[in-house]
């Protein structure tokens, strides 16, 4: 499928289009801007967006006020229209994010329970007591996410709400041609609404996709035949950059053995889930390793690992951002983007992923494995890749039975012998492609 075949490019319109926080109400055409990053998306290898909210919100995106209105601090449907056209021009597909779970107290259908009470015929739509009451002081107490009282959470049991939810998925797939979603807070959601969203979204449009962000736990609960397709791949998220900074190879291989490896107890075998090193929720990448050469390297994870790997806008060239200042400190506004010598090592990784089916679909197994080096091997029907990561400064020679004598870099362009050993320069990460 084209998902897992793909390199996810993530943008949090907001903060992308610099989008003030409160819901102003004044219509401005920031969305737009996408179109401008087109070319760079092309060059870096982008093959699908994973757009954040961008419907009408009380002021983050995930408290939405209504599921038919691109947010006016964003701009038009017609102006997001435009940007998806653009888009799939240019062989790009689009994901958005569904935020099924709750809505802002601005949503219409809340305000309209907080005018009309008891006579709101959209009481049943969310959890609510009218003998309680809430931080608001509304005289009325209603379940919040995980307590946040700005987040009303929905009643996904209710058939009402799965048509308007579902009626706002057909507006998004007739009017923006979107490919896909990703689920928010997917660990949430009940599961009798997964699957019917799934079986609905089937018969919507082929190959149509479905990404779940799940934290912990056992993926394959929602990632199944008759629920989503892929989830947030987050037990890795912390493994790969602790490795890093813990010169402790062994942990992120650890979870990938665990997730994908040859014993029979493996979790994920044959599954494609999301791989990131950050995102909109996380400290950026380049503001959590302790070593800036590491940069490359935990790309080259992400990139030669099982799974879909997704980089987060601004990070391919090393932006920094760090949770502890607040989730806006993750979500700037970058007049342009840019090019350095990261950003030209992702674009060599993409090519080397797009045209690799060992990389996209083969088996993983450990190789060569040390606290500062990691050899691990995908294997497809037609194709053979090691991928080979040095994070230490000094080079390394590694010593195994390669099976063959030569191999090319997919990532160089180079040709490799394995004669005698295979070097690895400090801080180094390769993708050699086997004569099979």
């Amino acid at each position: 499928m084209w998902a897992e075949e793909g390199i996810f490019y993530q943008i949090y319109p907001l903060g992308f289009c610099g989008a003030p926080f409160e819901n102003d109400g004044v219509l401005q055409h920031r969305i737009l801007k996408v179109k401008d990053w087109i070319p760079h998306l092309q060059k870096l290898g982008v093959t699908t967006v994973l757009f954040n909210p961008l419907f009408e919100s009380d002021t983050h995106g995930y408290n939405t006020r209504d599921f038919g209105k691109v947010d006016t601090r964003l701009g038009t449907n017609a102006d997001f229209v435009k940007i998806c056209k653009a888009l799939h021009k240019a062989g790009i597909k689009i994901v958005l994010d569904g935020v099924f779970n709750h809505v802002g107290r601005g949503f219409w259908a809340f305000q309209d329970v907080l005018q009309k009470r008891h006579e709101s015929p959209y009481l049943s739509w969310f959890h609510i007591s009218l003998e309680g009451n809430s931080c608001y002081n509304d005289g009325l107490w209603y379940e919040g996410w995980e307590g946040n009282f700005d987040l009303v959470k929905l009643n996904i049991q209710n058939e009402d709400v799965i048509s308007h939810i579902f009626e706002h998925v057909d507006q998004w797939v007739k009017e923006f041609d979107i490919d896909g979603l990703r689920l928010d807070v997917a660990y949430c959601l009940d599961q009798n609404f997964l699957r019917r969203l799934r079986s609905h979204v089937d018969g919507l449009k082929p190959d149509f996709y479905l990404i779940g962000e799940v934290l912990h736990g056992d993926y394959n609960r929602i990632m199944n035949q008759e629920m989503l397709q892929s989830v947030t791949n987050y037990e890795c998220y912390k493994g790969l950059y602790s490795s890093f900074n813990s010169m402790n190879m062994f942990e992120i291989i650890h979870s990938l053995l665990r997730q994908f490896g040859p014993e029979q107890w493996t979790l994920y075998k044959g599954k494609h889930m999301l791989s990131f090193v950050d995102n909109h929720d996380v400290t950026r990448v380049a503001s959590i390793l302790n070593n800036p050469a590491h940069l490359p390297l935990i790309y080259g994870m992400i990139f030669g690992m099982p799974g879909i790997p997704c980089v987060y806008y601004g990070s391919e060239w090393g932006a920094k951002g760090d949770k502890k200042d607040g989730d806006p400190a993750l979500r700037l506004s970058y007049d342009a983007p840019e090019w350095n010598d990261l950003t030209d090592v992702i674009a060599a990784m993409a090519k080397a992923r797009k045209g690799s089916e060992a990389l996209n679909y083969g088996s993983f197994r450990s190789v060569v494995l040390t606290n500062r080096q990691c050899i691990f091997e995908r294997c497809s029907e037609h194709e053979r890749v090691l991928v080979a990561i040095n994070a230490e400064e000094c080079d390394y020679m590694a010593h195994f039975d390669a099976g063959c004598g030569k191999a090319v870099d997919l990532i160089t362009g180079e040709d490799h012998d394995f004669g005698g050993g295979s070097l690895l320069p400090g801080y180094s990460v390769r993708f050699w492609k086997m004569e099979r």
